[in-house]
């Protein structure tokens, strides 16, 4: 009887070892594996998952370990990446501490809201449809992290929080010279400094001139608009602007129209907003492209002139 029972303690002692040894001991996966753990999916399931895609290669010992451990009710939602050397015990870890992948989705700035809303409708890792209402400018342009399987609709209420929230603090140190009635002029100024140039060291003074304009009653004479007037923001122009399209009858035509349009033309970035609301001080009135990706500013008529005929003879 006493042999017997010192046999079962040796055996028991060898099975905690070999057990042991297999919950610990690390199993080199060949290449990244990404594994989803739905809402609703039991430890037994997890396992299961785990077997199939060679993460583990006991899934009875993943629940036994699980249940021993107390965490087959703490294991949580989201997906995961396993790499290179992992041990069932990580594994396990892993999934109870929630140390999930996050994927990204980049809302480019001077995109308008419906090439934006093709990007997120495009995103295969994202879910749903997309049932959220979109205007022009509500959506702040940004790398969004999201998690595999998210709705659609988190990533547009989430660009329409940043927008709302990056506005209204740049609202509360606006310039007081700046001759904007409301946030939703100043996204609008913000839009046009956001489609007429991409180089920040410019922003403020192309946002100097429009502002001049204004308070100076003067037409804002900027292409951007009139091609918005041409598109309804849905697609590209694909061509340059006729000397037609500048008489078309549009509440965006700023070259028929005084003041701003109707709404923004585009998703400004928060540099483009942050110039809207203090922009460089200066006496320009006009801006015409370098042909080297900037433009020169020029404070009348007759300068104006001279800049635009010294960039058409570049283009030659």
């Amino acid at each position: 009887m006493k042999k017997f029972a010192i046999a079962c303690i040796i055996t028991i002692v060898a099975c905690g070892i070999v057990l042991n040894s297999w919950i610990y001991s690390p199993i080199t996966l060949p290449d990244d594996v990404y594994l989803m753990v739905e809402k609703g999916d039991s430890t037994a399931a997890v396992a299961r998952k785990l077997d199939e895609n060679n993460i583990i290669s006991k899934p009875w010992l993943f629940k036994l370990a699980a249940r021993i451990a107390g965490l087959d009710k703490k294991l949580k939602t989201g997906e995961y990446l396993f790499t290179g050397a992992v041990s069932m015990r990580q594994v396990l870890d892993k999934l109870a501490e929630g140390n999930i992948i996050y994927r990204k989705i980049t809302l480019p700035e001077g995109l308008t809201s419906a090439q934006m809303l093709k990007i997120i409708n495009d995103e295969d890792l994202l879910s749903g449809e997309i049932t959220e209402v979109v205007r022009e400018g509500e959506l702040l342009p940004e790398t969004y992290l999201f998690v595999r399987g998210e709705p659609k609709n988190n990533i547009i209420i989430r660009a329409k929080s940043a927008m709302k929230e990056f506005a209204a603090k740049e609202w509360l140190i606006k310039d007081a010279t700046v001759p904007v009635k409301n946030i939703n002029q100043l996204i609008i100024l913000a839009s046009i400094i956001e489609k007429e140039t991409a180089l920040d060291n410019e922003r403020g003074l192309v946002a100097s001139v429009f502002v001049n304009r204004l308070l100076k009653g003067m037409k804002l004479q900027t292409d951007p608009t009139v091609i918005y007037a041409l598109t309804n923001g849905e697609k590209e122009l694909g061509r340059p602007l006729f000397r037609k399209d500048l008489k078309i009858d549009s509440p965006y035509n700023t070259y028929k129209y005084y003041g701003l349009p109707p709404t923004p033309i585009c998703n400004p970035g928060k540099a483009s907003i942050a110039a809207a609301a203090n922009p460089e001080y200066s006496n320009y009135l006009y801006f015409v492209a370098d042909g080297n990706g900037g433009h020169n500013f020029a404070t009348s008529l007759k300068e104006h002139n001279s800049n635009v005929a010294e960039w058409k003879r570049s283009k030659k």
